[in-house]
């Protein structure tokens, strides 16, 4: 029997940004400010990432890289007709939520900001694309976070249900592939870009952020059942930062710590696909007295409108040990993980593991049994161009092609259902973790560096012109 090198018919081959990341523009036509417009590039990033200092307002002495970014509001007619060009089948972005509703708590939202996503929305139709649309990428109106608290207040429910009422009208017919909430096991790790989390001196950090979970999960089964009322169409999914643990010995105890780490992570998608709390989840929470608010109805929300699919990011496995002498870390993805000797490793430190996109790929069908999604994958890397402004990136297409290769083995060899792949970053963006621009992950090189200096001008890579022949044969290009 010959080797199958194709995807499955109706497969959806594109690439994903973040408006955050890309759109710019972030005082123009009405928006308001947002959580991730303050976090600024360098080293005091990370301590406002993981709400650890405050930042409420633009402050003398930082530069704050998503104002500008690379001003896709201006530009996304250029920016998707050149996914087009690619043959996209689906580009996933998201929504700026201050662009709807400025400080998230008015009655009415902003018609421009309705606009901009309706003639971006229409453009991708016109170029064949299928629109995939997270709601929540990290977005969280300032305003709710200094008058309320961000997530951590239940009234942030009543915010986001009216935010996505809204969308799911608007968009009827436009959009039919939803996600809630973008990484949501991120709030555990970056909560303050997660939940618009910040902490008190003193303040029980474990117990605001599962709260802030519970709302965001109850939130997000909210978000399923408008939109499977508004549209029948509308499939709605969750979206987590995976990347498999392996133990880093064969000792059982760091079989049992890489065990305790996944569930960690599985949590959330666990309420968001199953429709419950684990018990390890209420174990964990009766012996760090843990004491999470919610209601009956709560329970039975989250019970009966759980997602249609289950899409995450997989940029690099990771390895637990039990072993508190064992402490050699490396980077990937705001995670930080135990170094693997066996793999080899990105210039910001994220291990590279193809078969580990196979693995977690395998892991998470085997747990939920529901059809996947990979909005998330890619390689950052520091691109030189020339003086045409071209990227000979071979390093990106090896990267892409190992993680396809291993895509394909899931789906034809184990039989893992999967409805598409969105590479990460499909034009250099802004990067989520550091701040750079010079973290490239684009089939598009776009004139800019860290600093906010250059022209923004557009130019394909060496990969452009690959990936469009990866989709134009269905993965068949791939040897």
């Amino acid at each position: 029997m010959s080797e199958i090198k194709t995807f499955p018919e109706g497969f959806l081959w594109g690439g994903a940004t973040a408006a955050n990341q890309c759109e710019g523009a972030y005082n123009v036509d009405g928006r308001g400010l947002a959580n991730v417009d303050v976090v600024p590039i360098g080293e005091d990033r990370f301590p406002i990432i993981t709400g650890e200092k405050k930042m409420f307002d633009f402050e003398e002495g930082y530069f704050y890289p998503a104002k500008e970014s690379i001003d896709m509001y201006h530009r996304f007619k250029e920016d998707i007709a050149l996914f087009g060009e690619m043959g996209f089948k689906t580009y996933r972005l998201s929504i700026a939520w201050t662009r709807i509703f400025p400080n998230g708590d008015e009655e009415e939202p902003n018609e421009k900001g309705l606009q901009f996503y309706e003639d971006l929305f229409r453009e991708c139709h016109k170029h064949g694309i299928e629109p995939l649309v997270t709601i929540t990428h990290f977005d969280c109106p300032m305003h709710l976070i200094k008058k309320y608290g961000g997530w951590r207040n239940r009234k942030m429910l009543t915010f986001y249900e009216r935010l996505c009422r809204t969308l799911f009208t608007r968009y009827k017919g436009l959009v039919k592939y939803w996600l809630t909430f973008n990484e949501i096991n991120m709030i555990l790790h970056a909560p303050f870009m997660g939940a618009g989390l910040y902490f008190e001196p003193g303040e029980d950090k474990e117990q605001v952020k599962y709260q802030a979970a519970h709302h965001e999960l109850v939130a997000s089964a909210r978000a399923t059942q408008i939109a499977h009322e508004i549209d029948p169409e509308n499939k709605v999914g969750c979206m987590l930062a995976a990347g498999q643990y392996y133990p880093n010995t064969a000792h059982p105890r760091d079989y049992w710590e890489a065990m305790k780490e996944d569930r960690e992570n599985y949590f959330f998608i666990d309420v968001q696909a199953r429709g419950e709390y684990p018990n390890y989840a209420l174990k964990k929470f009766e012996r760090e007295n843990i004491k999470v608010e919610m209601t009956e109805e709560d329970l039975a929300l989250l019970k009966e409108h759980t997602v249609d699919f289950i899409s995450f990011s997989y940029y690099s496995s990771r390895v637990a040990s039990g072993d508190p002498a064992v402490k050699e870390k490396t980077a990937g993805n705001i995670f930080e993980s135990l170094k693997n000797p066996y793999l080899d490793a990105s210039e910001w430190g994220w291990q590279i593991d193809p078969l580990g996109l196979r693995i977690t790929m395998n892991a998470i069908w085997d747990r939920y049994q529901k059809p996947l999604f990979i909005v998330e994958n890619g390689l950052g890397a520091v691109d030189t161009p020339d003086e045409n402004g071209y990227v000979e990136d071979d390093y990106r297409i090896e990267y892409l092609k190992a993680h396809i290769k291993a895509m394909r083995d899931a789906i034809n060899e184990d039989g893992v259902p999967l409805l598409g792949y969105t590479t990460w970053g499909c034009i250099d963006l802004v990067s989520a973790g550091t701040g750079e621009m010079k973290k490239r992950y684009g089939f598009i090189y776009v004139d800019r560096d860290n600093q906010g200096n250059g022209t923004l001008k557009r130019t394909k890579k060496k990969s452009f012109d690959w990936y469009k022949e990866v989709i134009a044969t269905n993965g068949a290009s791939i040897e």
